[in-house]
């Protein structure tokens, strides 16, 4: 299992689009993947749960994925984030 803290640096943070993006990248990989907020973690490959998170730009979140391609989801899934969801 490994974790990465990943500061959100898009204007609207993890909403609509960029979270249906994020979502959609998620989901490309066989690892369970997790974002975790402050004490609150949800399933990364879960729309409703990465929306309820509320999370905005400049929020820090921690990217925690366990499984064979752990190191690629978490490299893939920063890129996207540090690329302002517009991958």
């Amino acid at each position: 299992m490994l974790s990465r803290d990943v500061k959100i640096v898009n204007e609207v943070g993890l909403h609509a689009r960029p979270a249906t993006f994020f979502i959609q990248k998620a989901n490309t990989f066989k690892s369970s993947i997790w974002i975790e907020k402050e004490d609150r973690r949800v399933n990364a490959k879960s729309l409703l749960g990465v929306l309820s998170m509320g999370i905005v730009k400049g929020t820090v979140v921690t990217l925690i994925a366990d499984g064979e391609d752990e190191t690629t989801a978490l490299d893939g899934l920063e890129k996207l984030i540090l690329n302002e969801l517009n991958d």
